[in-house]
């Protein structure tokens, strides 16, 4: 019998926070929200056919014992701590760290399913970093920001409504102009990246006023995973570059 695959991020989102709405104590097997919360990690369009191949993929008690780990891996812990695994423990870490942001990003997760909207969106290789690591808040948030951000009717809406206030069409952090570098080839092209992370601004409909102009070096930089952070402003990666370049 095939065995069910590791733990993902989004799933340990979804369980850790949970946990955590649940004073950072375990859910037992006849709790109706390990149920609820099974039900949903077998319907994540993640793990392609495990849930109709393996029988107790995501099983209830599978789940209770995931909240057992994250429960006591937590470091104020009085008792002896399950195994657990080196996900459990940086998603632990990041609800420490970031309480309000995570619960959030679980929020998000859970409206992206109910509503039907992740199941429709593809995989996106950009949703995981160079070594394919997801973000701490999981592959499938980073995969819909994605989606919407290449919109291409948004993207042209956005520059519309600048050239027709004349605004320019360059870079927000570093000011780079693909018309001025590249002439006519560049001419009205610039990328789009949400001021503000799914998780953060909750999965609206997306207004012009939420995208910021972004050249692809810098857009690339907003989207970079790091070990605690996954998700930059604009603002956020011109402080970087201050930081890295100061006589600039």
């Amino acid at each position: 019998m095939p065995r069910s695959p590791d733990w993902t991020h989004d799933e340990l989102l979804l369980a850790c926070a949970l946990v955590v709405e649940n004073g950072w104590a375990e859910l037992r097997e006849g709790d109706a929200r390990v149920r609820d919360l099974s039900e949903l990690l077998r319907s994540l369009p993640i793990h392609a056919g495990a849930a109709q191949t393996i029988t107790k993929f995501r099983s209830i008690g599978s789940v209770s014992h995931k909240t057992s780990d994250l429960a006591s891996n937590h470091p104020a812990y009085s008792g002896t701590p399950t195994k657990g695994g080196r996900r459990d423990k940086v998603v632990i870490a990041a609800f420490i760290s970031r309480p309000s942001e995570m619960l959030k990003a679980a929020d998000a997760l859970r409206q992206g399913i109910s509503t039907g909207e992740l199941h429709k969106l593809p995989e996106d290789p950009d949703e995981v970093d160079d070594e394919g690591n997801p973000a701490i808040e999981g592959r499938l948030l980073a995969r819909w920001a994605l989606h919407r951000e290449r919109d291409r009717t948004l993207r042209a809406r956005k520059i519309a409504r600048a050239v027709k206030l004349g605004q320019p069409l360059h870079c927000e952090v570093c000011t780079f102009d693909f018309g001025h570098f590249y002439g006519s080839l560049g001419k009205g092209y610039i990328e789009v990246h949400h001021r503000l992370p799914l998780h953060v601004s909750g999965p609206c409909k997306t207004k012009l006023d939420d995208l910021a102009f972004l050249c692809a070096n810098c857009h690339r930089m907003c989207h970079k995973s790091q070990p605690g952070e996954s998700w930059r402003t604009p603002s956020a990666v011109r402080a970087q570059i201050a930081q890295s370049t100061p006589d600039l």
